[in-house]
């Protein structure tokens, strides 16, 4: 089994992640970061038509459609998940969802101006499923349309040790919540970009706060401390992103963040 093709086992996850409200403060950090990385890259005049390739962050927190909202006239989600898409649809009325997988998109051609896709080709399998995956997306773009893409950085030592190790480990030891996939480095993930008929315009690195060690202290300061402490905590958290301009960048951010438009 594939988990990265199967609703069940992501209804699954979802409705887990769901019921127990899980790590709801390194989520709230997980959101500002993606939201301050697409607020300075999204066109400021709202566009008509927006995609983004995955709900997971509106059906468990605050997400990015609120930001979403006030850069296009319209926002649409996807999700193979139906138990995801319920609850982000639940959370924003305004919200078109669609169950679909992001390799089979059942959208016409040119039908977007923007795509967001945050953390999602990195589920499946293998890099021929990426490269699937952005096939489809540029498809469904309109011609000079944006790509804002984030995946899985392989050049970061800890992603690059978390691919090789068995994920039954992983799990077991609740460094790994849910399945993960392919992965790559920024060289490659460039070339898969370009190749599919993109020209990168931007690439970079985000999220440089230690996940493991981020995760856990969020953990703490989610129990047993006050809501200002929560924001005092995330404000902590910030100052990490200013290693996305040092010259190891690529070492330190857990995802890869291109801008790319279409050709």
């Amino acid at each position: 089994m594939d988990p990265s093709t199967d609703s069940h086992y992501w209804d699954t996850v979802g409705t887990a992640w769901q019921g127990q409200g899980r790590q709801t403060l390194w989520r709230a950090h997980s959101d500002a970061i993606n939201a301050a990385w697409l607020a300075g890259r999204l066109p400021m005049q709202p566009v008509a038509r927006l995609l983004k390739t995955d709900l997971f962050d509106e059906a468990l927190a605050t997400g990015l459609y609120p930001l979403l909202s006030v850069r296009a006239r319209s926002v649409f989600g996807v999700d193979i998940s139906v138990s995801t898409l319920q609850a982000a649809s639940a959370r924003y009325p305004g919200l078109h969802s669609t169950q679909a997988d992001v390799r089979s998109l059942p959208f016409a051609d040119s039908t977007f101006d923007s795509v967001v896709s945050n953390s999602t080709l990195d589920h499946f399998a293998s890099t021929a499923d990426i490269v699937a995956g952005l096939v489809e997306l540029s498809r469904v773009l309109r011609p000079a349309g944006y790509l804002l893409l984030t995946l899985d950085n392989l050049a970061n030592p800890v992603v690059a040790v978390r691919n090789v190790l068995p994920f039954r480990l992983l799990n077991r030891l609740g460094l790994v919540p849910y399945s993960i996939g392919a992965a790559c480095g920024p060289r490659r993930l460039q070339r898969f970009v370009r190749q599919t008929g993109f020209e990168v315009q931007e690439v970079g690195a985000i999220m440089h706060c230690p996940r493991v060690f981020g995760v856990a202290a969020a953990r703490i300061v989610e129990r047993y401390r006050s809501p200002q402490a929560r924001r005092r905590f995330l404000q902590c958290l910030m100052p990490f992103e200013r290693l996305a301009s040092w010259r190891t960048r690529f070492r330190t951010g857990y995802f890869i963040a291109i801008v790319a438009r279409k050709s």
